[in-house]
C-alpha cells in the first residue's frame, strides 16, 4: 500500500498495524534487536516499512538515548571571509565525530543573539561553538547564560572561563612589525577598530608597541577608526602620510574587514599602497593578491581553528573536565608588493 504525496507520513504505529504487530516489535526491529523478532514477523515489519515508505525521526530516537548529535555555531557575520573559513573547518570536524551543525548567523544583532541561544537550547545540542569575530560586548555576555559545553574562537570573555581557540596575535603582530621593520620602513601607523576590551585588538596593538619599543629612532604611530566612518579614516590616513612626507611609511591593519577600508581610502586619496604607502592586513583575503601590486597579509589557519574549535567541544561534550585552555594557532606572512623594498 503506497502512500500518495500528500498523505501524513507514516509512524511506527501505522507500522504496527500494517505488519498486524505492536510497536514495541517494530521498535526492536529498528533498534537493531532483530534476534528477539520471528522470520515472518521480522519479514511483515521490513515489508510494511517499505510500502508505508516510512522514515523513522533520528530527532526522536536520539532525544530518547539522551543523545541529539547536534553542535550549534553561533556567527556574528556570515558574509566574514574568516568566519566561512572557520565554518568549514567546524562542518568538517562534525561530520568526522558524527555530529550535524546548525549554523545560526546573528548579524550582530543582540536580540538574534538570544534568539538563537533559545533555540539551540530547544533543540537540545549538545554543545555550541561561537565564532566571535565582529559579535559585540553584549552579545559576548549573553552567552555567559548557556551552561552547555562552549568553545570561544577569536575571542575571550571578560571574567568568564571557557575554552578558547585563536590565532597567537602577540606573535603575529611580532612578525608582521618586524616585516616593516626589515623592509626599511620609518615610520609605521597601526590602525585597529575602537579597541575596547577586544582582547585580539589588545594583543596585536601590545605587541606592535613592544617592538617599536626596541626602535627609538622610527617612528610609531596608531590610531582606532570606526568601521564606515570614512570621513576619519580619510583624515587618519592623511595625516600620517603629511606628517612622515620624506619617510618610508606604512600601515598595518587589525583585521581583514579594515584592510578592504584602507584600500578604499588610499584610492580616494590617490595614494599607491607599495609605492607611496607600505600595506600589511591581518588576514588573507582573496583579493589580495589582485589589487595593484598586491597586499602583503597575515594568513590565519582559520580551517585548522575550526577543526579544533569542535574537537574541544566533543571532548567537554565526553566528559572531559580538565581546566578550560587556549589554543593559540601561529600564522603565516604572505609577502606581496605593498611592502618590497
Amino acid at each position: 500500500m503506497n502512500r500518495s504525496k500528500g498523505a501524513a507520513r507514516a509512524t511506527i504505529s501505522d507500522v504496527a498495524r500494517a505488519a498486524n504487530t505492536g510497536k514495541t516489535s517494530v521498535s526492536r526491529y529498528l533498534n537493531g534487536e532483530q534476534n528477539l523478532l520471528s522470520d515472518d514477523l521480522k519479514q511483515r515489519i521490513e515489508t510494511a516499512i517499505q510500502s508505508l515508505n516510512y522514515r523513522p525521526s533520528q530527532m526522536a530516537r536520539s532525544l530518547k538515548g539522551g543523545q541529539t548529535r547536534l553542535i550549534g555555531l553561533i556567527i556574528a557575520d556570515i558574509t566574514n571571509p574568516y568566519s566561512v573559513d572557520v565554518m568549514r573547518g567546524v562542518e568538517a570536524a562534525c561530520r568526522r565525530q558524527g555530529f550535524t551543525l546548525l549554523v545560526c548567523n546573528t548579524n550582530n544583532e543582540i536580540n538574534q543573539e538570544q534568539h538563537y541561544l533559545q533555540l539551540l537550547s530547544s533543540y537540545q545540542v549538545e554543545g555550541i561553538v561561537v565564532n566571535a569575530v565582529g559579535m559585540r560586548e553584549e552579545a559576548l555576555s549573553m552567552l555567559q547564560q548557556s551552561l552547555l559545553p562552549m568553545v570561544l574562537i577569536d575571542r575571550k570573555i571578560p571574567d568568564f572561563t571557557c575554552d578558547v581557540v585563536g590565532l597567537n596575535n602577540r606573535e603575529a603582530a611580532t612578525l608582521a612589525t618586524h616585516h616593516l621593520i626589515d623592509q626599511g620602513f620609518e615610520a609605521i601607523l597601526f590602525l585597529s577598530e575602537p579597541v575596547g576590551t577586544v582582547n585580539t585588538r589588545l594583543e596585536r596593538l601590545d605587541a606592535y608597541r613592544a617592538t617599536m619599543q626596541a626602535h627609538p629612532d622610527l617612528q610609531a604611530r596608531s590610531a582606532e577608526v570606526l568601521l564606515n566612518d570614512s570621513t576619519q579614516l580619510d583624515a587618519v590616513l592623511s595625516e600620517f602620510s603629511r606628517s612622515n612626507r620624506g619617510r618610508r611609511k606604512a600601515v598595518l591593519s587589525a583585521n581583514g574587514a579594515l584592510t578592504l577600508h584602507i584600500a578604499r581610502a588610499m584610492r580616494r586619496l590617490g595614494i599607491r599602497w607599495g609605492s607611496d604607502i607600505g600595506l600589511l592586513g591581518f588576514d588573507e583575503l582573496e583579493w589580495a593578491e589582485l589589487a595593484g601590486v598586491g597586499i602583503t597579509t597575515f594568513k590565519q589557519p582559520t580551517y585548522e581553528m575550526g577543526y579544533a574549535a569542535l574537537e574541544q567541544v566533543v571532548k567537554r561534550i565526553q566528559g572531559c573536565q580538565d581546566a578550560p585552555c587556549e589554543q593559540a594557532f601561529s600564522g603565516e606572512l604572505i609577502v606581496r608588493g605593498s611592502t618590497s623594498l
